[in-house]
């Protein structure tokens, strides 16, 4: 259930559905997915769908893991600083780390943190810091950031993460409540004016405030 076999069908099935990103699928193929998730529902891992990870938040699907991903790696200019919003599982955070120089990520609920760390580092993967953040106000002490991920979707696109974006700097996340949208949000230059882009309809978890610790 757990064999390169069965991930080797996830990514061609991820192929099938348009991701095209060598780079994204290869990190994909060699990251063990069923490490994230707990030990019931290891043996849905490779399947393409989200799945509970406990305290109401859920592993993204595959293919979303992978379509923000590879929006990120194509239109951020530089991927030296990164920050992830939303570090849930772990598992989002593996992906990015093996294909950004450094990440920083927040999570909201402490023991969802604390496991991922423990994960994280299982992985050997030590070009991220994480913290435990009302993740919408993002990590601005350690900004600003090349490229922004969030894996929550909050009403409108948060002011203070548009902030904490350097020049041309990506914003990629969900925004809306009932109907959601994939979104790319990019900094003109150094200005303080953002282009918008509304992409597929997608369901994430709302971006909600306050720590769990």
């Amino acid at each position: 259930m757990t064999s390169q076999r069965t991930r080797n069908r996830l990514i061609q099935r991820l192929r099938e559905e348009g991701i095209s990103n060598e780079a994204v699928l290869d990190v994909m193929a060699s990251t063990p997915r069923h490490l994230f998730l707990d030990e019931a529902l290891a043996i849905r891992a490779y399947e393409d769908t989200s799945l509970p990870i406990g305290y109401g938040q859920t592993i993204s699907q595959p293919y979303i893991v992978a379509r923000m991903t590879e929006l990120l790696l194509s239109r951020a200019k530089s991927l030296h600083r990164v920050l992830e919003v939303g570090t849930g599982s772990g598992y989002q955070a593996a992906i990015l780390a093996r294909l950004v120089d450094k990440l920083y990520s927040v999570e909201r609920i402490g023991p969802l943190l604390e496991k991922a760390r423990q994960r994280l580092r299982e992985l050997g993967l030590y070009n991220l810091e994480t913290s435990l953040s009302a993740g919408g106000f993002g990590w601005p002490e350690k900004g600003p950031y090349d490229a922004i991920l969030a894996a929550a979707s909050p009403a409108s696109v948060p002011a203070e993460l548009k902030e904490q974006l350097g020049p041309d700097g990506v914003l990629v996340m969900p925004v809306g409540n009932e109907r959601q949208f994939l979104t790319i949000i990019t900094r003109r230059g150094d200005s303080e004016q953002f282009d918008v882009e509304r992409l597929e309809p997608v369901r994430f978890v709302p971006l909600l405030g306050g720590v769990v610790r």
